[in-house]
């Protein structure tokens, strides 16, 4: 089979290319795991991230990616479900343990012993991966490969930062940074009946903002109409933290979804008082998927993606870096819906 495989992570500002299109034999599934004949991955932030050697992957050479939809084609000793043949989808959590007291406690996103896939494991920019049989999803129909595939990790983990801010029916929610998560996100509070302000430096991305709902998309450095009760940070900026802290009630709650971010700069004290909170995003539960996943399959979600082709994928890589990228970009492998 082929894949992309990255040997070295490295600045794209210094090495433009640093995926590798190469032949790598076809991964046998081990037992408790499925093959999977990729047909679309999607390009995410994270993935950015360790191409750059901002997050290290602890084995190097690597194939990334971690928002896979494919088609099972063999199973691995004692895998009941799913079955050859079955559409499945594969996130960012690979396995966890099970057993530790985060997992006891349905936090398996926190688990010390946790794997991630694209990082700790072979990923999905390749034409076939292995996954734990445990950590797959089915998918709603509804959504054509392309489109599945940003829901694994940026409709999943937006869900979760949904809920981590505490958000409730008839809020107003302020979306600091609008790209891939933000977009299905923004989606969602709106079908919650949630008031929706977009804060973002693109001009396309304020124009898709308003097509999907926003009520206001301005600059994070704009006086919007007025301040929101939940956010959520989706730009890996320090500074927009501290912005977004200036747009948010009192007695709100500030989520951060980043992986990985520059420094947060000092800020005046006043800026967190009257018991606001900031609160991180981690990884994602089974159960986030699980529930995510119901409601794509219930409300027709607009899942803006541009199509990229193996080949191009370093090219989509610097254009994610640049901001350029309108919702996501997705991998396609195959003309498998």
């Amino acid at each position: 089979m082929k894949a992309l495989l990255l040997r070295s992570p490295a600045p794209l500002a210094a090495r433009p290319a640093p995926l590798e299109w190469a032949e790598m034999p076809l991964p046998d599934p081990g037992p408790g795991q499925v093959r999977i004949l990729t047909a679309a991955c999607g390009i995410c932030h994270t993935d950015l991230h360790i191409v750059e050697g901002e997050l290290v992957p602890p084995l190097l050479p690597l194939v990334p990616g971690h928002q896979i939809v494919g088609t099972v084609d063999a199973l691995g000793r004692g895998v009941r479900t799913p079955r050859e043949g079955d559409r499945v989808g594969v996130g960012w959590l690979a396995w966890a343990d099970g057993v530790c007291a985060y997992c006891r406690t349905g936090r398996e996103n926190l688990c010390e012993r946790a794997r991630f896939t694209g990082f700790d494991v072979p990923g999905g920019y390749g034409e076939a991966t292995v996954a734990d049989a445990g950590f797959v999803y089915g998918l709603p129909a509804r959504y054509p490969a392309h489109e599945a595939a940003p829901l694994l990790c940026a409709g999943i983990i937006g869900y979760r930062s949904l809920r981590q801010a505490e958000v409730r029916p008839g809020d107003r929610v302020g979306l600091f940074g609008f790209g891939a998560s933000a977009h299905l996100s923004l989606q969602v509070a709106r079908h919650w009946g949630c008031e929706v302000y977009v804060f973002t430096r693109s001009d396309a991305h304020r124009r898709l903002a308003r097509a999907l709902g926003a009520a206001w998309a301005g600059g994070v450095e704009d006086a919007a109409p007025e301040k929101v009760d939940r956010g959520i940070v989706f730009a890996p900026s320090g500074r927009v933290v501290v912005a977004a802290l200036e747009h948010l009630q009192r007695g709100g709650t500030l989520a951060v979804n980043a992986i990985h971010m520059d420094r947060i700069p000092e800020f005046p004290y006043e800026r967190l008082y009257w018991e606001r909170t900031v609160r991180s995003v981690a990884n994602a539960t089974r159960r986030d998927a699980e529930e995510f996943l119901a409601l794509a399959a219930e409300v027709s979600l607009r899942v803006s993606t541009s199509e990229v082709r193996p080949e191009d994928a370093n090219g989509a890589l610097s254009a994610l870096k640049r901001g350029e990228i309108q919702g996501a970009a997705v991998l396609r492998f195959s003309s498998a819906s």
